[in-house]
């Protein structure tokens, strides 16, 4: 065991890096709620919840770091729960969650899709990045009942559910779990011959089932009181697997490469 050295972080805890001297390993988080460019819209000095997304542009708090990475971990799912609008340049490509009558509405999962396939696009182009191992973590389920997030919903199981469950409730994790799996055999495909190696952290079935590991009321978050954490998971609980599979995936590729 190795106590990690906190080199930095920002004042609200999304950039961080940690270094193990003794195993020569640097650890850094980047948050990037869409990986690609996100804008919220300010109305009358507020922040209004509602994003401009470049689609062609990719968030640069993350990118600048690839060259100097061996592995790279994406994952992205639920900022894409809320109103947006896609633009391609300076055209509005479409929206999710909007009702303008001259905007095409063009859904959740294709924002997801576009989002994933130009940061994979990125990677892949990336010129400096060659043996670079990127993993794409697949879509975490939350398990509210009885409501949502803001009209009551909760999560009070004591126990993971039956794997037939999965089928009957998680339609959307599922939907978009698939299209993170495509647009990851799209860059496999595109960077075999550039040296590099995609592969999944698939955590989506394995989490569907356990609707038991939320902070549910008992998050302690004294500015959401009367809500419940249906979306986050305890710790310990059940993303100890992820580390698991990742560990998994990590000796997987040092057997293949070396």
């Amino acid at each position: 065991e190795e106590i990690p050295i906190d080199i930095s972080k920002d004042s609200e805890d999304r950039f961080r890096t940690w270094h193990f001297p003794r195993h020569n390993f640097t650890l850094m988080v980047f948050w990037s709620q869409f990986l690609v460019t996100g804008t919220e819209r300010v109305i009358n000095g507020s922040n209004s919840g509602i994003f401009d997304l470049q689609l062609d542009t990719i968030d640069h708090r993350w990118t600048h770091k690839l060259p100097g990475l061996d592995f790279a971990i994406l994952s992205s799912g639920h900022w894409f729960f809320r109103k947006l609008y896609l633009f391609r340049g300076t055209n509005v490509a479409g929206c999710v969650y909007c009702n303008d009558r001259d905007i095409t509405n063009l859904g959740l999962s294709f924002a997801l899709r576009m989002s994933f396939r130009a940061a994979l696009e990125q990677i892949n182009q990336c010129q400096e990045c060659r043996r670079l191992v990127t993993l794409v973590r697949t879509f975490s389920p939350t398990h509210f009942e009885n409501g949502t997030w803001d009209t009551g919903g909760s999560c009070q199981r004591t126990g993971p559910s039956d794997e037939d469950e999965i089928f009957q409730v998680g339609g959307l994790e599922l939907e978009l779990r698939r299209i993170q799996m495509e647009e990851m055999e799209r860059a496999r495909k595109r960077g075999k011959k550039g040296g590099k190696w995609f592969e999944a952290l698939d955590i989506t079935m394995a989490m569907l089932v356990r609707g038991d590991g939320h902070p549910g009321s008992h998050w302690g978050n004294k500015w959401m009181k009367g809500y419940n954490d249906c979306t986050h998971w305890c710790l310990p609980g059940p993303i100890d697997v992820w580390n698991d599979l990742l560990m998994a995936m990590l000796r997987k590729k040092a057997l293949l490469f070396g």
